[in-house]
């Protein structure tokens, strides 16, 4: 077995685990509905600059109208969404990740030591 059949059948092992699926769910359970209701938002914004324009328009305080309101807070949220996944990777994500590593990394040293003594001449 060549080093790369070996990694390739400690990655496969490592994928069909209860852990990574764990892991592979809390990811998910984030990043689809965050997608979701940021695409949501957005679009809410490009349809009203497209068809409510009497709204957009509309001036909350001085040259500041709604549309120049709701385009800056795309782009706090956009920053909101980086922050808060960053939190939740690291309190929810992180920590099984590198215990998964540790397994992956475990699991080659033992698949490459089995390796060696089947190999050593007798």
């Amino acid at each position: 077995m060549t080093t790369s059949d070996r990694e390739t059948a400690v990655y496969e092992q490592i994928q069909q685990s209860a852990e990574f699926q764990k892991l592979k769910r809390r990811f998910r359970s984030f990043a689809f509905p965050m997608t979701v209701a940021f695409l949501t938002w957005y679009l809410l914004y490009v349809v009203l600059s497209g068809w409510a324009r009497g709204f957009m328009g509309v001036e909350l305080f001085g040259n500041v109208n709604v549309a120049l309101v709701f385009g800056l807070l795309q782009f706090a949220s956009t920053f909101l969404i980086a922050w808060w996944y960053s939190r939740y990777a690291e309190r929810r994500l992180d920590p099984l990740a590198t215990a998964l590593l540790a397994d992956a990394e475990l699991a080659e040293k033992k698949a490459g030591l089995a390796e060696e003594k089947q190999e050593e001449p007798r």
